[in-house]
């Protein structure tokens, strides 16, 4: 049975997931797959995943088969597999506050006196899709809403990948339990970047006795991602999704800070991440980690994001409906509930297996 997959925000994120379906379909069951955690996850393989309906306010995308689309400038996520032709023409979204000023021409906006934003509750039923995934632009807070309320209105999932809070938000979980449709997110955890590493640090100095009394993360990066994160006011949800991260797993306080830091263009989609804790060890002596990681940004996201396109269609099939704790928790930087990550990990197996109902 296929996974009828809707995205909105054609991006670096976008392309990244749609090379990524094509590249592993002919994966093998029994192999140890570069690149993936679960070739087969609850009985769905990466082959069963389809998209059926793509919105995007860039005028250059609009129109275009999706396949040809993920291409388009401004994107610049490294091309990877070669994409035949997906019968998706990529629809104009409505803008609402997805498009900050200064990103009008990077982003290549439309003319919203020439070009009529579809209705988005009416592509997703028209298409059947089982779930709309976010990919907008950081800030996007009406707009993420909006399409909140798509899905709410078309029996559909959703799958909150910026950090916007919708799934760990009570009054919108209580929505889609009530709809008994189900909602992952908020703002999606990279396979392997700076969350997912600083945590696994700041975790095993908790564990060994170490104090923690101060650390920070600064990211920069060449992408339309960073670009858009010039603003700083589009960036509170950000900093606190990408601190609270770090901080949830320390028992007491500590100062923290952890966010988008620059914008350099000739990065492109790399992102580079420095790292630094300093904490006090046995006889108050003290401990210092410094730390540089440098990734293909939007790959890094695709990994996590073609786990829990398959998580939410299993709980579709089980009719689970409301905030989805075990994905979430995992592949999440700003989850419902947080746990360390090695725990999250064995809810979604429990999950997979049926030992968990979310």
């Amino acid at each position: 049975m296929p996974i009828r997959v809707a995205v909105a925000g054609i991006g670096n994120c976008a392309s990244a997931l749609v090379q990524g379906v094509q590249y592993y379909r002919n994966a093998n069951d029994d192999d140890h797959v570069p690149g993936l955690m679960h070739v087969n996850f609850g009985g769905y393989h990466i082959k069963d995943i389809e998209f059926v309906a793509a919105f995007e306010v860039n005028r250059n995308k609009i129109g275009r088969d999706l396949a040809e689309a993920i291409f388009i400038k401004p994107n610049g996520c490294v091309k990877f597999a070669e994409v035949p032709r997906i019968g998706v023409e990529v629809l104009p979204a409505p803008i609402f506050d997805s498009v900050a000023p200064h990103m009008r021409e990077p982003f290549r906006a439309y003319n919203e006196e020439t070009i009529k934003p579809v209705d988005v509750d009416e592509v997703l039923r028209e298409t059947r899709a089982d779930m709309l995934i976010n990919f907008l632009p950081v800030g996007s807070y009406k707009a993420t809403r909006y399409y909140a309320q798509a899905c709410l209105d078309a029996g559909c999932a959703f799958v909150n990948c910026i950090p916007e809070f919708v799934a760990s938000d009570n009054e919108w979980s209580r929505k889609f339990e009530e709809k008994n449709l189900p909602i992952a997110g908020d703002d999606v955890k990279s396979q392997v970047g700076a969350t997912i590493i600083h945590r696994a640090l700041v975790h095993t100095l908790v564990s060994r006795g170490v104090r923690i009394v101060k650390t920070y993360q600064l990211n920069v990066g060449g992408n339309t991602d960073f670009l858009n994160m010039v603003d700083d006011n589009r960036l509170e949800t950000k900093k606190i999704s990408k601190t609270e991260a770090v901080t949830s797993l320390v028992p007491y306080k500590v100062e923290a800070w952890a966010g988008p830091s620059g914008y350099v263009p000739f990065l492109n989609d790399t992102k580079i991440c420095h790292i630094r804790l300093e904490g006090r060890k046995f006889g108050d002596t003290p401990v210092v980690i410094d730390l540089r990681l440098s990734v293909e940004d939007s790959p890094n996201s695709a990994g996590m994001v073609i786990d829990v396109i398959r998580a939410v269609k299993l709980a579709l099939d089980r009719g689970i409906g409301g905030p989805l704790i075990s994905i979430s928790a995992y592949a999440f930087k700003h989850p419902p509930k947080q746990v360390p990550d090695h725990i999250a990990r064995q809810w979604v197996e429990d999950f997979i297996r049926g030992k968990r109902e979310r």
